[in-house]
């Protein structure tokens, strides 16, 4: 790793919005200064198929680093594992509950657990709707504890014309909360 660049580890769980996690590995691998450490759930990879008829070697190409969902002696399952953090896109309600518990079942939400031991910035991109009392919960269990619950919502004031254009604001959005900045997010520059 070169000094200056940063390591984030991506996750990949089965919840719809598989272009998010897509699209951030795509820009993600475009940027010199950062090294990608990938994790896809099983759940994920029927998700790929169905909404992008992707397969998980597809996306694997994108990551520096790859990991078996299983493979719980992962290197990114310990906190000697430095990174600027980890993202969950998406990140289904399933995966939610297990890191608001503390149930590292595999190695994606033991790498979200140790994240949270660390310290370090979790960020998950909750898909869902409508958001039942055990969805909210489980949002606010992980916010106490340090992380970033940030559903895809889309912003509308950078008037999107293609699904492209909304999923990559809000994909260059989440990885300004790492410092890694892409110059071609438009910002609100208010109202004229």
């Amino acid at each position: 790793m070169c000094v200056g660049s940063k390591r984030l580890v991506v996750g990949m769980t089965g919840a719809s919005g598989a272009i998010y996690g897509v699209r951030l590995m795509q820009i993600l691998h475009r940027m010199d200064h950062v090294e990608t450490h990938l994790v896809i759930s099983d759940a994920a990879r029927l998700t790929l198929q169905h909404e992008m008829g992707l397969s998980v070697a597809d996306v694997q190409l994108l990551a520096d680093k790859i990991y078996d969902v299983n493979e719980m002696t992962g290197r990114i399952a310990s906190g000697s594992f430095q990174c600027a953090g980890m993202v969950v896109a998406p990140c289904s309600m399933k995966t939610l509950s297990a890191v608001a518990s503390g149930f590292c079942d595999n190695l994606l939400t033991r790498a979200a657990d140790v994240i949270l031991k660390e310290r370090r910035r979790l960020v998950l991109m909750v898909r869902e709707t409508p958001f039942n009392l055990a969805h909210l919960r489980n949002m606010q269990s992980v916010t106490e504890m340090g992380g970033i619950i940030y559903p895809p919502v889309p912003a509308f004031y950078c008037r999107p014309l293609t699904i492209e254009e909304m999923v990559d604001q809000t994909v260059r959005r989440v990885l300004e909360l790492f410092d890694i900045v892409d110059d071609r997010i438009v910002r609100w520059e208010g109202t004229t």
